[in-house]
């Protein structure tokens, strides 16, 4: 579905007739600014691309431009720049002046319509773009007069990628990526691509999509009625590194033999609902959990996110106080579970003297000591993996988090304390040290009443250390709530603790039976003096 290679750039195609002529003079090149609340987009008349993409409830964060709302086309953005194959030859329309209905629109309360037309010779294009006021995106119908019997293919622009937006650039850059839609979506970082060596996919695609870390431009092609993507293509320049950030994404979509064509587009921010809204997986694009994963994180990761939301939207909770609250709520619901898991390990630390007997006595016999074990287990009623799964149960909150503080759009800059974004690591690296001393402190307690042991020890004092380490330059948000989490269960810890010491105690002896008094006779005996 990709041009061939060494193709011709507008020339007069025979499938298109000898009418149309060569390349002529350029005219001026205007932008028409398309206004709403949420955006202002422009249109380049040179090609009808669009040029600018303004979104004025996100500020940038990038250096230069922070603090102003975020355009997310780089320069020179060929998204909507089209391509028309012809049998083998083609046409460079996004080379083509078009002539817009308006040289400006705004759009509020009712959709609003853009017309561009453009002709040379026997070929004629016209283009309608109609805006949303309330979303982002733009659907487009167009028409080819003067193509043929034969029809054609299309070829979308998506490229050069997205505009950096964010503070960290090298990890928004790492986010770039090609996001295909088959049965499933697939997601192409820019870094994989080779330098010169264009990837193909082959369709057919519900949508097919270019992502940053919070933002996307994708085209999706959604209507039955009408043709589905039929492949894509990728390239980095030539002269890109070893981790290029630019790269030339075309689709490329059937075009009838009426010369008619259509799709939607969508360039704005990545917010959950709006691409959920959408359907086809389109919400899929923004990529909760690794591969092979995703389905466990994300049941786990969209839900936590729409909590954390509707506390900050409709309880006017902000975000880091969310998460304390979050954090404690999760601590209540387990209190159970962590109950009996704690319970059961001890019950395990209370038959440890007969099970060691037990394997001392039967190490030459396998199976023996096998039976013996599990008799012991029954005998006293204990699961040797009852205190293990309910420990594990929050650690697919922490990775759900983990994707949660990464990729979820309402999160991004926002401030809790001394931290300026949760989403980003703590400047002064004061929360993942205190997550490292609730770690402590919580292990500490924990092994109040055990016998101390260098495996003990190894868990008190150096997973503290190993997970400050690990989760330093982590996402503030993500260690707030592990230290939150840390903390709300040092009371249990405590009680369980206490628990213990009581079943160590040594148990009060029974007290001695009291001697019988003098010239007496203990009772049920022969008393002196009586005869047998």
């Amino acid at each position: 579905a990709a041009p061939r290679a060494g193709a011709a750039t507008d020339t007069a195609a025979r499938a298109l007739g000898p009418a149309v002529p060569a390349d002529t003079a350029a005219a001026p090149v205007d932008t028409v600014p398309i206004t709403s609340p949420l955006y202002t987009y422009g249109v380049s008349t040179r090609g009808a691309r669009l040029a600018t993409a303004w979104l004025d409830q996100y500020p940038s964060m990038a250096g230069g431009r922070r603090g102003g709302p975020a355009q997310i086309l780089p320069d020179g953005s060929e998204v909507l720049g089209l391509t028309l194959v012809a049998g083998a030859d083609t046409v460079r329309l996004d080379r083509w002046d078009f002539t817009p209905s308006a040289d400006s629109l705004a759009v509020a309360g009712a959709p609003a319509r853009l017309t561009l037309t453009a002709a040379r010779g026997a070929l004629g294009v016209e283009l309608a773009y109609t805006f949303h006021p309330d979303d982002y995106r733009i659907d487009v119908r167009g028409r080819v007069s003067g193509l043929g019997p034969e029809g054609g293919l299309l070829l979308v622009g998506l490229g050069p990628g997205l505009r950096n937006t964010e503070a960290d650039s090298v990890e928004n850059a790492r986010a770039l990526s090609v996001v295909v839609k088959d049965d499933e979506s697939t997601a192409y970082p820019f870094a994989d691509l080779e330098p010169g060596q264009p990837a193909t996919w082959s369709g057919p695609f519900d949508w097919v999509a270019v992502k940053s870390k919070y933002f996307v431009t994708a085209v999706l092609a959604l209507d039955s009625t009408r043709p589905r993507i039929s492949g894509a293509t990728a390239a980095a320049p030539a002269t890109a590194g070893k981790d290029p950030a630019l790269a030339d994404v075309r689709l490329s979509i059937p075009v009838t033999a009426r010369g008619d064509f259509g799709y939607t587009v969508y360039a704005g921010p990545m917010e959950y609902p709006r691409l959920r809204a959408f359907g086809h997986d389109f919400d899929d694009v923004n990529p909760y959990g690794w591969p092979g994963f995703r389905t466990i994180i994300r049941a786990v990761s969209i839900p936590v996110r729409a909590f954390l939301v509707w506390m900050h939207d409709r309880l006017g909770i902000a975000y880091g106080v969310g998460l304390i609250v979050f954090g404690i709520l999760v601590r209540i619901v387990l209190w159970p579970l962590n109950q009996k898991a704690m319970r059961a390990s001890m019950a395990m630390q209370a038959i440890q003297p007969e099970l060691k007997a037990i394997q001392e006595r039967y190490k030459d016999n396998p199976q023996q000591l096998q039976q013996e074990v599990f008799k012991l287990y029954r005998e006293h009623g204990v699961n040797p993996f009852g205190g293990c799964w309910p420990m594990l149960l929050p650690l697919p909150i922490l990775f759900a988090l983990f994707f949660v503080f990464q990729y979820t759009i309402e999160l991004r800059g926002a401030p809790f304390l001394w931290i300026p974004d949760l989403s980003r690591p703590d400047p002064y690296y004061i929360i993942p040290i205190l997550m490292g001393l609730s770690m402590y402190v919580v292990t500490r307690v924990g092994q109040i009443g055990m016998e101390p042991n260098p495996q003990m020890k190894m868990m008190l004092y150096v997973m503290p250390i190993m997970m400050t380490v690990l989760l330093l330059n982590f996402a503030a948000g993500l260690n707030l709530y592990y230290a939150v989490q840390n903390v709300a269960s040092i009371p249990q810890q405590w009680l369980i603790a206490r628990e213990r010491q009581r079943r160590q105690a040594p148990q009060p002896k029974p007290e001695a039976r009291s001697k019988p008094p003098a010239g007496g006779r203990p009772a049920g005996g022969r008393g002196p003096g009586r005869r047998k």
